[in-house]
């Protein structure tokens, strides 16, 4: 996708943001630049090297954070010691408010996909006064129903990974009565076991259909889930299933619901037609709650975007980076 070069930061620190956890950030680009929050996904992934760059680092300032439980944030969430009480979305949503005051920004553009819009879309409608323009590919804003598909309404596109992920779990195939939603319940209870084991299994089952999920995308390549070191697998899939099978402790449908909070903000959502992670039907509900959004569908991407897909960022960033 188009991107700016890669920058080395000017900028970095760990926070102590309270409950036993220090967050790690780093600031490149422009030291005087409009200031922009790039917000990772997973959850748990933790920020890669490039994350970011379609923000032009001659004009913005431009801020990752490694949320609680992974990245380079301590403690991290693959020792099976680090509890995850603290970990939430409203307890990410507080980080990202005392990162930006200990940074002594007033207000910040906010980007990021997948997992991060639904983190930017609750900061936001939090703290709408802090929020100057909003742009996220790969919308998806946790509801149930979003939940539901990604770990079972999918799977008619993949029945035999399918029948093997519910085996993984202990989940006989084709048993009736097992609601979707229970199976991201038992993964929330594997990756946790005692047995070193079972947790490793699990970890290694939920990656698989990770992958799987993705494997018909257009630009679809290599197994970006299983692919990652052992202790980021281990923290994301731990952090995402825990996520996950509290819904983002998010009231169902509450960020579209409440869209209207976000008037004034202007905002650009950037989304594949080929999105079978997160259907583009959430996009386009979000679109139609929030005041002044614009919507594009880019119909040669997928959840990992696309040559198009990425010049609509770049373009919305580049106008925004003006005003």
């Amino acid at each position: 996708m188009p991107a700016y070069p890669p920058t080395v930061p000017h900028d970095h620190g760990m926070l102590d943001v309270g409950d036993g956890q220090f967050v790690y950030w780093e600031s490149c680009g422009n030291p005087d630049g409009k200031p922009a929050l790039h917000v990772h996904g997973g959850p748990g992934s933790g920020f890669s090297p490039g994350a970011g760059r379609s923000l032009d680092p001659s004009r913005y300032r431009i801020i990752n954070v490694d949320q609680r439980g992974c990245g380079r944030s301590r403690p991290h969430a693959s020792d099976p010691s680090t509890s995850l009480e603290t970990n939430t979305t409203w307890h990410l949503v507080a980080d990202m408010e005392r990162v930006r005051v200990h940074l002594g920004i007033e207000r910040w553009l906010l980007h990021g996909g997948s997992w991060g819009s639904t983190l930017i879309l609750a900061y936001a409608q939090t703290h709408p006064d802090r929020v100057t323009q909003i742009v996220i590919p790969a919308v998806t804003t946790t509801r149930k129903r979003e939940i539901d598909w990604l770990y079972g309404g999918v799977a008619r596109y993949f029945p035999e990974e399918w029948d093997r992920f519910r085996a993984s779990a202990g989940v006989p195939a084709r048993e009736p009565g097992t609601a979707r939603a229970d199976l991201v319940q038992i993964y929330a209870r594997l990756v946790n076991d005692p047995d070193e084991s079972v947790r490793l299994a699990a970890v290694d089952a939920w990656c698989r259909w990770e992958d799987t999920v993705l494997s018909l995308e257009p630009n679809s390549s290599g197994n970006p889930f299983r692919g990652r070191p052992s202790d980021a697998r281990i923290a994301l899939v731990r952090i995402c299933a825990h996520f996950f099978s509290h819904y983002g402790w998010l009231a169902e449908g509450a960020l579209i619901r409440d869209a209207g909070k976000l008037a004034g903000i202007p905002g650009v959502l950037v989304h594949g037609r080929h999105d079978l992670g997160s259907p583009v039907d959430t996009a386009y509900d979000l679109a139609a709650a929030w005041p002044g959004c614009v919507l594009h569908v880019v119909d040669d991407g997928g959840h990992t975007g696309s040559e198009q897909l990425g010049r609509n960022l770049v373009e919305a960033l580049d106008r925004f980076a003006s005003m």
